[in-house]
């Protein structure tokens, strides 16, 4: 395989987030990828493998971060994308797209009317990439464990955000490679989106009626197959944070760390930040600074005078 389209992260020591809970706290800045987010692991690798194979398009559904690493990793490799998102995709995620020389097609109020027209869309020489339910995502997610690996780090304890499940998946691929897959993932959630909490409270697959939640990039009404599966197979904590929450761990990692994230990923700073009773029994602590590129400043401040 070609090089990697995504970089290899710092892993860096946070001293303020240790102390905020109790741990020793290393955090893995996804964040700092070309297109904003980790996201770009599996979908760099999807778009590698689809185009190895000859394919001569990507298509993508997402007007959030995996259609912005789609956008990023077809401007790479030379290969033409084209996304459709709904009309609820802000002109901002809009014209980040554009700015990737995607073709951006707005259709529907909502992401499965997006979805279907894209599916439509399809030809013999195109490749569809999900923002998640893909083992090729998977297998390239893992990779920031690797990293963290051979940063000499072993952690007792993971906590990352969860949407549609991808991340989660690649996270527990990657532990697993490593021996390490008794290693508890803290898997965090705001109330509204909160698809995987609902499941594993089910004991089966579930699905929200709505997403209700701030954090769109969090918005799937159901985990993939895989992650529920994954709740039954090894350690996975649920642990659910209100948006305000989620909105001031971003703030106040700005603040910190110098670095903007949107509020999905501010649903696993809130977890550590919050999270001295939960992580009390973990000495060292692996956070996934999944990032996001589609939120402003003036956004986070917005809901945060709000929420």
């Amino acid at each position: 395989m070609a090089q990697p389209l995504h970089i290899a992260t710092p892993l860096l020591p946070s001293a303020t987030l240790g102390a905020a809970c109790g741990c020793h706290v290393q955090i893995k800045m996804e964040a700092l990828q070309p297109p904003g987010s980790f996201k770009i692991r599996g979908i760099g690798l999807a778009c590698q493998t689809h185009a190895q194979a000859g394919k001569r398009r990507f298509m993508s559904s997402s007007g959030g971060n995996a259609g912005l690493a789609v956008a990023y990793a077809g401007q790479c490799l030379h290969i033409p994308v084209t996304v459709v998102v709904p009309q609820t995709t802000s002109a901002h995620a809009q014209a980040l797209l554009r700015q990737y020389g995607a073709e951006v097609i707005v259709h529907g109020s909502t992401w499965n009317e997006a979805n279907a027209l894209a599916q439509t869309l399809l030809g013999p020489q195109d490749a569809f990439i999900h923002p998640f339910d893909d083992p090729l995502l998977w297998a390239g997610h893992a990779s920031m464990v690797d990293e963290v690996i051979a940063a000499g780090f072993t952690p007792d304890a993971v906590v990352t955000a969860v949407g549609g499940g991808g991340l989660l998946c690649g996270v527990a691929q990657g532990l697993a490679q490593h021996g390490l897959g008794h290693v508890p993932i803290i898997a965090a959630e705001t109330a509204g989106a909160a698809s995987l909490a609902l499941a594993m409270q089910a004991g089966a697959p579930a699905a929200l009626d709505a997403i209700t939640s701030i954090a769109t990039s969090l918005g799937a009404k159901q985990v993939c197959a895989q992650a529920f599966a994954l709740s039954q197979q090894r350690p996975i904590i649920s642990h659910v944070v209100s948006d305000a929450d989620a909105v001031s761990a971003c703030l106040r990692f700005l603040d910190e760390h110098r670095v903007l994230v949107e509020p999905a990923c501010g649903a696993a700073l809130a977890a550590v930040y919050a999270g001295a009773d939960r992580l009390a029994p973990f000495k060292q602590v692996l956070l996934i600074v999944c990032g996001g590129a589609t939120c402003s400043l003036a956004q986070l401040q917005s809901w945060h005078a709000t929420l």
